[in-house]
């Protein structure tokens, strides 16, 4: 992916991020609460393009780097970038949604796996461990701590639970561009990389295993996949960095009382 260039945000400027986050995260929650079983995965697609441009915002993902639409969709052993198309979501399956738009210019970048109908004990584990791994992943975004902080809380935790994280993926900087500097990878050192400070915009995606942290790709050179086939799980925020610690400016509104 090409990284842009890195700076610290203005808080107006994160003001902006802000509203674009709030949008994104309505967004998400409204097709968590669309998918279905039955349903086509290419309408998860249209529901978020026509939900994006009717909150006044642009599709991001649809034209970047060639990606044919507004949502990447993620099944079971996908990973990450999943191309929406006739594929019918069935009972049971892990479905990872990974969505981007702008407003004023101004990115929000995030995503969600959930079970569609009934999950077997696997995938409910897989769930409940990657959504912690993101919640720690953000506790250690401190202003005073480093970016291999970020990794090493989400690592760390992971490994414990029998799971691992994807190395050839990672988090990301972001702001005017969906990829900018720096890279916010899911494992590493404490004290290592970057420092961070109060401005620092963030995207953390822990992408977590079932089996082991290696990944192909298939033949739309875009469906990230595990190379054992087993499961995968992803989640995803936009995190701003204040004095006062970190920000999710995507949060999703049911998830509010939870998360703030």
């Amino acid at each position: 992916m090409k990284i842009e260039g890195f700076r610290l945000k203005r808080p107006d400027e994160i003001e902006k991020m802000r509203a674009a986050g709030r949008v994104l995260g309505a967004c998400l929650a409204h097709l968590a609460a669309t998918t279905r079983p039955g349903l086509r995965v290419i309408d998860l697609d249209r529901e978020a393009e026509t939900f994006i441009r009717d909150h006044h915002c642009i599709p991001g993902f649809i034209g970047y780097n060639g990606f044919p639409n507004s949502l990447c969709v993620s099944i079971n052993e996908q990973v990450v970038h999943g191309i929406p198309g006739e594929r019918v979501i069935e009972d049971g399956d892990l479905v990872s949604l990974d969505c981007g738009l702008t407003l004023d210019g101004w990115w929000a970048d995030s995503g969600l796996s959930l079970c569609a109908g009934s999950p077997d004990p696997e995938v409910a584990r897989l769930l409940e461990v990657t959504e912690e791994a993101l919640r720690r992943g953000i506790d250690a975004a401190r202003p005073g701590g480093f970016i291999g902080d970020i990794g090493n809380a989400v690592q760390s935790y992971v490994e414990s639970c029998g799971f691992s994280v994807v190395r050839q993926y990672v988090g990301h900087g972001i702001g005017r561009n969906m990829h900018e500097s720096p890279q916010v990878p899911n494992f590493g050192k404490p004290g290592t990389g970057n420092l961070i400070k109060p401005g620092l915009v963030i995207a953390i995606e822990p992408m977590v295993n079932a089996g082991r942290p290696e990944t192909r790709v298939l033949a739309d050179d875009w469906t990230v996949v595990t190379a054992d086939g087993l499961r995968s799980c992803y989640f995803e925020h936009t995190v701003a960095v204040t004095a006062a610690g970190p920000e999710i400016l995507t949060l999703r509104p049911e998830l509010a009382r939870v998360e703030e």
